[in-house]
């Protein structure tokens, strides 16, 4: 059996239609829909399969796509019994990876991503936040420059390193702003500021810990397999260390570059349960497995295809 490693995305992986072509072919899905709507009073079918606003708020951006990674994991671990490695997620993924893990009930697994976009959306209320994306840069060089503008009172920090020459920025966002010509002048070729209202995994987020740690508390006392850390890189598996990492999660950028890195030795292929094949995409650039994803009924059969060639 090959050996493998499951991987979630995270918020930015949401789309109008998610999730709809299992809604259509499977009972399971439809079942699983139902109760997530039913579990935090949100609409889930009108929310991803019809065009609207909401989409895009974080508070149901996140259980969304949490929603659409477990539909797509659920209906793979009907079809085959394969144990991975360990799981991994980029962000709120991370805590879809942790369900997969069996460290969390989907239902509050749903509640907490909901509560968790509901916090960094409360953190980030009237202060102007802000991310960018930025293309082109060595890691060493942007932490530099960000640590330097900060010297000058700018708030900025690096928030996600996705792959070599792929890093998003996170804190206010007019500062963010002024410094587009900055960074393209220290070697980006690209800068660019993104649709959210939101900071995510900076400072600015610090007032939504305490806040979330209750229903991080919700979680199961060991998980059946390891989860891979954001924000350390290293595996764990259990209720405390998951309580404490996701904390710091919050405020601490995401290593996905680095988890990626350090664990594809380990495995023969990542495999990306959720919406689109934004992780798949990040890892065409210096991984040596092949990753495949599971967001419909097509690339469901396609892995299926693999694991059992």
């Amino acid at each position: 059996m090959k050996k493998v490693g499951f991987i979630f995305p995270g918020q930015g992986s949401q789309s109008v239609g998610m999730g709809k072509d299992f809604y259509t072919n499977s009972e399971l899905a439809k079942s699983l829909i139902k109760q997530a709507s039913n579990k935090i009073d949100v609409d889930f079918e009108k929310l991803m399969f019809e065009e609207n606003d909401e989409i895009n708020k974080t508070q149901f951006t996140q259980p969304a796509i949490l929603l659409v990674s477990m539909i797509a994991f659920e209906i793979f671990k009907s079809k085959i019994d394969i144990k991975p490695e360990f799981v991994l997620g980029h962000s709120l993924g991370e805590i879809s990876a942790i369900c997969a893990a069996g460290g969390i009930d989907f239902l509050d697994a749903i509640e907490l991503t909901h509560k968790r976009g509901e916090f960094m959306s409360e953190a980030c209320d009237g202060i102007g936040a802000g991310m960018m994306a930025l293309l082109g840069m060595e890691d060493d060089a942007v932490e530099a420059l960000c640590a330097q503008e900060r010297e000058k009172g700018k708030k900025v920090w690096a928030a996600n390193y996705n792959s070599d020459g792929q890093v998003v920025l996170a804190g206010s966002k007019s500062d963010l702003e002024s410094l587009v010509d900055t960074f393209k002048e220290a070697g980006a070729k690209r800068a660019i500021v993104l649709p959210m209202s939101v900071a995510s995994h900076c400072p600015i987020l610090e007032s939504a810990i305490a806040k979330l740690v209750p229903y991080l508390e919700k979680m199961n006392d060991t998980f059946e397999v390891p989860v891979i850390s954001n924000v350390t890189t290293k595996p764990y598996n259990t209720k405390d260390e998951a309580v404490s990492l996701l904390s710091s999660q919050l405020i601490m950028p995401v290593l996905y570059k680095q988890s990626i890195q350090e664990t594809m030795d380990k495995v023969d292929m990542f495999i990306e349960f959720g919406n689109g094949n934004v992780l798949k995409g990040l890892n065409k650039k210096g991984v040596s497995v092949p990753t495949y994803n599971v967001s419909d009924i097509k690339t469901l059969e396609e892995v299926l295809e693999v694991l059992n060639d």
